[in-house]
């Protein structure tokens, strides 16, 4: 006795037909000009569909794109710091940061001892607690200031949702408050 195969068919409008066999839903599917593809092969029967095959991988091709072109690439920014460091200089360096914060990106920060400063680390651990005090409403610390080596490092990342927004129009209205005044 000869097994025909048989497959669980469903038409380009979603409709299911059911079981039948392969050749008649070859058939029917050249009848409509569309091609017969099998969607779940480990079922029993498998389970195939008609549709246009070339405009189904089109339209997975844009929706993969359109995917990817919201999506934001989380960057490591970092900002380099001294112990010795001026308030004007620090100044800068916070502005920079709430800049990558704004972003939605992570910072690192690094604050680098030379020489004798190494006795003082504490020092450079008070240098790194001011800078992030002065981004506290933007960012919390993924990774608290480590020392390695001749470095103390501290990683940065952004609030998400509302306290993001919040800090990206504060950051917005000083903007726009600076370009008025200059």
């Amino acid at each position: 006795m000869i097994r025909i195969p048989q497959i669980f068919v469903i038409d380009d409008e979603g409709t299911q037909l059911g079981v039948m066999p392969t050749k008649e839903a070859l058939a029917m599917a050249r009848e409509k000009g569309l091609d017969l593809v099998e969607v779940a092969a480990n079922q029993r029967p498998p389970v195939c569909r008609i549709m246009d095959y070339g405009r189904f991988k089109y339209e997975t091709k844009k929706k993969a794109a359109a995917s990817k072109k919201k999506q934001h690439q989380i960057n490591l920014k970092e900002v380099r710091v001294r112990p010795k460091i001026a308030s004007g200089d620090l100044e800068v360096k916070i502005k920079k940061v709430k800049e990558f914060l704004a972003k939605g990106d992570k910072v690192q920060v690094t604050c680098l001892f030379r020489g004798r400063e190494m006795a003082h680390q504490d020092v450079g651990l008070d240098v790194m607690r001011r800078l992030f005090e002065a981004v506290e409403d933007r960012s919390k610390i993924e990774r608290e200031p480590r020392l390695e080596g001749r470095r103390m490092i501290m990683i940065l990342v952004p609030y998400k949702g509302a306290k993001a927004d919040k800090a990206r129009a504060e950051q917005a209205a000083a903007e726009r408050a600076k370009k008025d005044q200059g």
